[in-house]
C-alpha cells in the first residue's frame, strides 16, 4: 500500500447529527472517543437516524470537557446538555438490539422535539464496556459498539470514492455527483491506496493501533442525503447497485474492531497487516 496515510478523522457525538472533524482521536474498544456515544430515541424506545429523519444532517453537536454537548440546528437557540448523572435507565432498540440507556435532562428532549417536529428523547450510553454487544456473527468475545449501526469504526478510502464517483458521472445519476466522503458518515479516511484495495482487508494497523476488520459496510438510504442540507437524491445508491451489489447488498467502506488501544492522527501510517483470499462479504450499514 506504499504511502497509505490518514486523511481525516471523524466522530458523531449523536448518532445521526452532522460530524464533527479531528486532527486525533483516542481509540476506545467500543469505538472512537466521544463517537455515538448519545443517540435520539422515538416515544416507543427505536432509535432515530436519518433514514427516517433527514434533516439531522443539519443538526450539530459540538463535544464539550467531561463529555457533555452543545447542540444547535437551524432556528433555534443552542442548548448546552451535560452527561446525565447516574439514574435508572430505558429501554431502547438499536436496528433490533435492546440496549439500555441513561435519559439526558427533560429540555434536551423538548429542544431536540421541537427541531424534528415531533417527540424524541436523547439518551447517553453511560457504560459502553457492557451495554451493548457486537453482531455475535461477527465479533470476537466481549467486544462492543457504541450507537453505531453496528461496528465500533467505519473507514473508506479516497480513491474508492473517487472510483465511485467516476462510475457516478458515466451513468444516469451524473448530475449529483461528484459526492463528497461525508455521505458515508466514516470515523477515518484513508488516502494512497488503490480503488477498493480495503476490499481484501482483515487486519490493519492505523499509526500503531490494529484494528480487525470485522466486515463490509452495506449502504442504505443515508448515504443520499445531502450532508448540509438534508436534501436527497439517488446516488449514490443506484450507482453501487450497478457495480457494487456483492451478497445482495450495496458495499462501500469496512467495519473494523479495535484490537489495542491508542491514539491515532491525521497523517498517521495506514499498514495491511493480512489480507483475505476472496472477495468482499455482506455488511450491516453503519
Amino acid at each position: 500500500m506504499g504511502n497509505a496515510a490518514v486523511q481525516s478523522i471523524h466522530v458523531h457525538p449523536v448518532k445521526a447529527f452532522r460530524a464533527v472533524s479531528l486532527e486525533e482521536a483516542l481509540v476506545e474498544p467500543w469505538g472512537l472517543a466521544g463517537d455515538r456515544r448519545w443517540a435520539l430515541i422515538d416515544d416507543g424506545g427505536k432509535v432515530v437516524t436519518q433514514r427516517e429523519q433527514p434533516h439531522l444532517a443539519s443538526a450539530a453537536a459540538e463535544p464539550l470537557a467531561g463529555g457533555g454537548l452543545r447542540l444547535s440546528a437551524p432556528g433555534r437557540a443552542p442548548l448546552t446538555v451535560q452527561v446525565p448523572l447516574p439514574a435508572e435507565t430505558v429501554p431502547m432498540t438499536v436496528f433490533g438490539t435492546k440496549v439500555e440507556a441513561v435519559p439526558a435532562a427533560a429540555a434536551a428532549h423538548a429542544w431536540c422535539s421541537a427541531y424534528l417536529g415531533t417527540g424524541v428523547r436523547l439518551v447517553h450510553m453511560d457504560d459502553p464496556a457492557t451495554r451493548r454487544p457486537v453482531d455475535p456473527a461477527y465479533a470476537l468475545p466481549g467486544e462492543t459498539v457504541s450507537f453505531a449501526d453496528g461496528y465500533p469504526v467505519l473507514v473508506t478510502t479516497v480513491a474508492s470514492l473517487d472510483a465511485l464517483n467516476s462510475l457516478i458521472t458515466e451513468g444516469p445519476g451524473a448530475a449529483e455527483g461528484p459526492l463528497p466522503m461525508n455521505r458515508f458518515r466514516p470515523n477515518v479516511v484513508v488516502a494512497g491506496t488503490e480503488p477498493w484495495a480495503e476490499d481484501d482487508w482483515t487486519r490493519i494497523a492505523v499509526g500503531e493501533v490494529v484494528f480487525r476488520v470485522a466486515r463490509p459496510c452495506a449502504r442504505c438510504v443515508v448515504t443520499t442525503t445531502d450532508q448540509t442540507t438534508g436534501v436527497r437524491g439517488r446516488e449514490p445508491l443506484q450507482t453501487l447497485a450497478r457495480h457494487r451489489r456483492i451478497t445482495g447488498k450495496l458495499l462501500f467502506g469496512q467495519c473494523l474492531v479495535p484490537l489495542s488501544p491508542g491514539t491515532i492522527a491525521v497523517g498517521d501510517p495506514v499498514r495491511v497487516l493480512d489480507r483475505a483470499v476472496g472477495g468482499p462479504g455482506a455488511a450491516d450499514g453503519h
